[in-house]
C-alpha cells in the first residue's frame, strides 16, 4: 500500500482522465439544472453546461453528499494509507467544513487529512501538483497539510467577466447595476484571494479588462512576490470560461506580458464558470510550496 494519497473535488479543474494519469481522485461536483441533478465530467460536459446556461436554464450548485464523499476516500484508502483531501476553499462552500468533521470520526480520522488551502480552480489544480512533489519527496500527510495551510496567501487570481447576467443571479450586483452595466459594456475583473471572490475593478470593454488584468498581476510580481519569483518559485496561471481560440489569444497576451514564465491554463471549473457565465479570462500566480 503506497503512503500518501490526494483527493481533490473537480473545483480543482483537474478533469477525470488527467486525474488517472496524475494517480489521484476526483469527486465530481453535482449541479442542479431545472431540477434535475448532474455531475461534472461525468454526466455533464462543458459543452452542455454552457449551452443549458445559456438558455436560461435554473442553474445552481450544490456540495456533495456526505455519502459521496466518504464512497471516495474509501475507495483511496484501499490504495493510499493516508489522504490529503483537498476540496474548494473553505470561503466559497461550505462543503470543506463538513468533510473536516467527517474527518474526526472513525474509520477516517489519522488516514483523512482535509486541507482548508484558500483556493478554487487553477490556484488549487497547481497546488495539488506541488504536492505531489512533496509526497514524491517522502513528506508525510501531516507535514503536507500544514504546508498548505501555510501558503494560503501565497497566490492571487484576477477574473475578467464578460456578461453581468450571472453575477445579478447569483445576487452579487443588483439587476439595475446589471442593467446599466450592459449598456456601458462594464466588464467587471474579479479578484480571488485567500479564498474569497470579490470585485476589484469595473473596465469599459473586454480590451481594458484584460490590460487591467496583466498590470495587476505584474504588480504583484514585482512587490508582493518579487522574492518568489527571483527564486524561481512562482508559477503562472491562466484560466477560461471562454472559446479555444479567446483562450489561445488570452495565453498569447500572457506569455508577451511575461516572456520566460511557463503558465498552467485550464478551463475554469463549472462551479466558477455558473457564477461568472461564458467568456471569462483569468490570469493569476502562486508560490512553489516547500
Amino acid at each position: 500500500m503506497k503512503p500518501t494519497g490526494i483527493v481533490t473535488d473537480s473545483h480543482s479543474s483537474i478533469s477525470q482522465t488527467e486525474a488517472e494519469k496524475l494517480g489521484i481522485y476526483v469527486l465530481p461536483m453535482p449541479f442542479y439544472i431545472d431540477g434535475q441533478i448532474y455531475y461534472e465530467d461525468i454526466d455533464l460536459s462543458r459543452e452542455e453546461f454552457f449551452k443549458k446556461l445559456d438558455s436560461g436554464a435554473d442553474i445552481s450548485t450544490s456540495q456533495p453528499s456526505p455519502a459521496d464523499v466518504m464512497k471516495l476516500w474509501d475507495k483511496a484508502l484501499e490504495e493510499y494509507r493516508q489522504i490529503l483531501y483537498m476540496p474548494i476553499s473553505s470561503g466559497l462552500s461550505g462543503s470543506c467544513s463538513t468533510a473536516m468533521a467527517l474527518a474526526q470520526d472513525a474509520p477516517y480520522e489519522g488516514k483523512v487529512f482535509v486541507v482548508d488551502h484558500g483556493r478554487v480552480a487553477t490556484p488549487l489544480h497547481q497546488m495539488i501538483l506541488d504536492c505531489l512533489d512533496l509526497i514524491e519527496k517522502g513528506c508525510p500527510a501531516s507535514q503536507i497539510k500544514a504546508i498548505a495551510e501555510e501558503s494560503r496567501d501565497k497566490m492571487v487570481i484576477y477574473i475578467g467577466v464578460d456578461t453581468l447576467e450571472h453575477l445579478k443571479k447569483g445576487g452579487r450586483i443588483t439587476p439595475a447595476a446589471a442593467l446599466l452595466g450592459s449598456v456601458l459594456n462594464i466588464k467587471p475583473v474579479l479578484k480571488l484571494d485567500v479564498g474569497i471572490l470579490e470585485p476589484f475593478k469595473k473596465c469599459r470593454g473586454l480590451a481594458k479588462a484584460k490590460k487591467t488584468m496583466l498590470e495587476a498581476m505584474a504588480l504583484d510580481i514585482e512587490t508582493r512576490f518579487k522574492e518568489e519569483k527571483d527564486r524561481g518559485e512562482l508559477h503562472l496561471l491562466a484560466a477560461s470560461s471562454s472559446s479555444k481560440e479567446e483562450t489561445d489569444q488570452w495565453t498569447a497576451e500572457i506569455r508577451e506580458a511575461f516572456p520566460g514564465m511557463e503558465i498552467l491554463c485550464d478551463d475554469l471549473s463549472l462551479g466558477v464558470s455558473c457564477h461568472i457565465g461564458y467568456g471569462g479570462l483569468g490570469i493569476g500566480c502562486s508560490c512553489k510550496l516547500h
